[in-house]
């Protein structure tokens, strides 16, 4: 069986002769699962979508990609935020690369309490963690999607009746010196939107968010603009990247703005 083995050609660590290098190959949108600790001190259990790639010097034709997997499976499924960086550094050993990449993309949840009845019910936000590494010291971001209220200004300003609003998506992902929870920079999106959104709504409850959104409208150019005020008054966050679109009510496009502060 040994000299079955060793008769098999390594075909991927052949030389190559195009003096081309690659930046990124690996492996992309593989689920594995993962816990992820909340802000409360309990953990979610959840699934997330990886992609993981590593640099590729020109003189080599290929790289190993069930190294990938072995790096996900040697931590079962005790990957977490510490060990994700950990990945980082195992992936570009055994992989031998100067330079490697992981984003781990995965739903997570916040129970939340109704305005009014205070009912609780869950709602999922979209969390990728991006790690870099070229070098000694790995990179990392936080990327969130949040959905959110937003209420037309303009609207509300010409019309006599009422004021068309819509779902958004503000997506932020920041660079950071210090913690942050995933639940902060929620919090930071929900309270400059028109209005946070809930899973569950009373009466009551339907009443108080068609209200707040009305006293509260914002352009899209508004929200982006907001969000970025608070990140800049947040001594941990050292850059960020924020978007904000609009799926309208009234067209069949939508509203986008874009706010970049990279250091």
């Amino acid at each position: 069986m040994t000299e079955v083995m060793a008769a098999i050609e390594d075909v991927q660590n052949s030389q190559d002769s195009r003096q081309i290098a690659i930046d990124k190959v690996g492996i992309k949108d593989i689920r594995h699962p993962v816990r992820v600790s909340d802000r409360t001190g309990g953990e979610q259990h959840t699934i997330a979508n990886f992609n993981m790639y590593v640099n590729l010097p020109h003189n080599f034709k290929g790289t190993h990609m069930s190294r990938f997997v072995e790096i996900l499976n040697l931590h079962e499924r005790e990957i977490t935020v510490k060990s994700f960086k950990e990945m980082l550094f195992e992936m570009t050993e055994k992989l031998e690369a100067q330079a490697g990449h992981i984003e781990m993309s995965f739903p997570y949840f916040i129970n939340k309490s109704a305005p009014i009845s205070q009912v609780e019910s869950l709602l999922d936000y979209e969390v990728t963690f991006i790690g870099e590494l070229n070098g000694e010291k790995p990179i990392l971001t936080t990327k969130v999607v949040v959905p959110v209220t937003s209420l037309c200004p303009c609207s509300k300003k010409i019309s006599e009746y009422g004021a068309h609003n819509q779902r958004s998506h503000v997506t932020i992902a920041v660079k950071t010196r210090g913690f942050v929870w995933i639940e902060e920079l929620i919090d930071i999106v929900e309270t400059q939107a028109s209005c946070e959104l809930y899973g569950l709504l009373k009466r009551p409850d339907e009443k108080y968010v068609t209200e707040r959104a009305y006293n509260n409208p914002k352009f899209v150019e508004d929200m982006v603009r907001d969000v970025a005020a608070c990140l800049n008054a947040d001594d941990r966050i050292t850059s960020y990247t924020i978007e904000s679109e609009n799926f309208e009510s009234i067209h069949n496009h939508s509203a986008y703005a874009y706010i970049e502060k990279i250091k």
